[in-house]
């Protein structure tokens, strides 16, 4: 079934343009209305209505708890998408940022919807999330599939396809530069699920590998351990958008060039035009929430899992070892 998301690319524009070219909510001139109607005609795509329930406001709720290691420019680059998502299906946005956002006393009545963030592998607030008996959408994956729809970038595929672009330069060494401790401490999905995929694919393609949990503030050491260690790797990904200014930083610092001296691959948010990239794409998975979250409660069943393709693009930070 074709998504808002589809019609979108297709029509070269945003997600929430096609909301409101198609129900005519705002002005939207011609030439996009004709170009929004066109895509959604080829894709056979229906919006479909979500209708006040019994006269209560709709408004939705969105879980993201401000916690340690969270990155804020990409977690408000997400809720962001949502918000804009939500406005062209006519509902409010209810932000929940305590570690209780999901207990029933934190949940008011009128948020009828849940749209979930920052997911951990074992989450323990999926427990409750099924007994609040609400319609709601994970944006990540748990390890187990706890019954809701879920949405994410396929972050395990991101691992692999960096590791394979840096195998095909002829790197033999690589290493994993990723979020602070306490993100790994805790299982978020995303940052492990990378984990996954970078060591199975450094592992096939006989790569001597590390995984090096980072802060920002912390660049320098890094630095001086990853050109100390046996063997030194001659590319990194970095899965921290905090830390790949820093670590660029340090490296020409200690006179590596780049890509000729090092590699520097990012997965992230908010990476530098110059580093080649795999970027989150937040305005896509926001949107794809909000639109499965509102199908889920008033439309036919919904994908459970829908994971996004890593892009990877070259922008001249990776080179031959």
């Amino acid at each position: 079934m074709a998504r808002i998301t589809d019609v979108a690319r297709r029509a070269g524009v945003s997600p929430s343009t096609v909301s409101y070219a198609l129900s005519g909510k705002r002005p939207i001139s011609a030439e996009t209305r004709r170009r929004v109607e066109e895509a959604a005609r080829e894709l056979g795509y229906r919006p479909q209505p979500v209708p006040p329930a019994h006269g209560a406001p709709n408004v939705l709720a969105v879980a993201a708890p401000l916690r340690p290691g969270v990155h804020l420019p990409a977690l408000m680059r997400l809720t962001q998408s949502v918000v804009t998502a939500a406005r062209g299906y006519d509902h409010d946005v209810l932000l929940l940022t305590g570690e209780e956002g999901l207990s029933r006393s934190a949940v008011p009545a009128p948020a009828r919807v849940l749209l979930v963030v920052d997911v951990g592998l074992h989450d323990p607030r999926l427990p409750v999330l099924r007994s609040l008996g609400r319609p709601a959408v994970l944006i990540g994956l748990p390890a187990e599939r706890p019954g809701l729809p879920c949405v994410d970038l396929d972050y395990r595929a991101a691992g692999e396809v960096c590791v394979h672009h840096l195998a095909a330069l002829g790197h033999r060494a690589v290493a994993l530069l990723g979020p602070p401790p306490e993100v790994y401490v805790r299982e978020t999905a995303s940052a492990r699920r990378l984990v996954e995929g970078f060591t199975a694919a450094a592992d096939r393609h006989r790569m001597a590998s590390s995984v090096h949990p980072a802060e920002c503030s912390g660049a320098p050491a890094l630095v001086d351990r990853l050109l100390g260690a046996h063997p030194a790797p001659t590319a990194v990904i970095v899965q921290n958008d905090a830390l790949v200014v820093p670590l660029l930083t340090a490296l020409r610092q200690r006179g590596r060039r780049i890509p000729e001296d090092m590699s520097v691959l990012a997965v992230g948010t908010d990476v530098p035009e110059t580093v080649s990239a795999v970027t989150v794409p937040s305005a896509e998975l926001g949107t794809l929430g909000v639109e499965l979250l509102l199908r889920e409660r008033t439309g036919p069943p919904v994908p459970r899992t829908t994971l996004l393709p890593p892009r990877l693009t070259e922008r001249g930070s990776t080179g031959r070892a």
